[in-house]
């Protein structure tokens, strides 16, 4: 039988275990160029592993998820991180295990904001982009390189969220 998973709020304490949060922080900000920018510096570091591997960007576009949603599998890349930062600024589910034994645990659901971004650490179990509400576009820094750089773990039985209160 499935079991339910509640959505928490994206904070960087709750979400600190799996990588960094991507926000304005003010206590990483300093004025840049003659005063007319503020920079939030050094919010998450981009991992990649391997000999002849390097960072991209790249843009996700991702069609919304319908609820309720079954989580039957999640996915991890061994040799890099992976940033997802929302262009569309809108609401997005960030869907997150521990490892356990080198398979998922029980995920960990959060509702992030539109101008939230996540960075998963190199090995962290997450499941792909979950879009809400309407089709989103997102900035994607992530490894390229030779390696398999993508693990894949099926649950014997799915976990469900249900339709998230935005």
């Amino acid at each position: 039988m499935s079991q339910l998973l509640d959505i928490l709020p994206l904070t960087k304490s709750a979400f600190a275990p799996f990588g960094d949060v991507i926000e304005a922080d003010p206590a990483t900000m300093r004025y840049i160029n003659n005063g007319t920018t503020e920079r939030f510096h050094a919010l998450a570091a981009a991992e990649a592993a391997g000999e002849g591997a390097r960072v991209i960007i790249n843009l996700f576009r991702g069609r919304p998820r319908a609820f309720p949603y079954e989580i039957g599998m999640m996915e991890r890349h061994p040799f890099g991180s992976q940033s997802f930062s929302p262009i569309s600024a809108r609401p997005y589910l960030v869907v997150v295990s521990e490892d356990e034994g080198d398979k998922p645990g029980r995920p960990r659901v959060f509702l992030a904001r539109g101008d939230q971004g996540v960075n998963y650490r190199r090995n962290v179990w997450h499941h792909p982009l979950m879009s809400l509400g309407a089709v989103s576009d997102f900035l994607v820094v992530d490894r390229e390189g030779p390696g398999s750089n993508l693990e894949e773990y099926a649950f014997e039985t799915p976990f469900i969220i249900s339709e998230p209160s935005l």
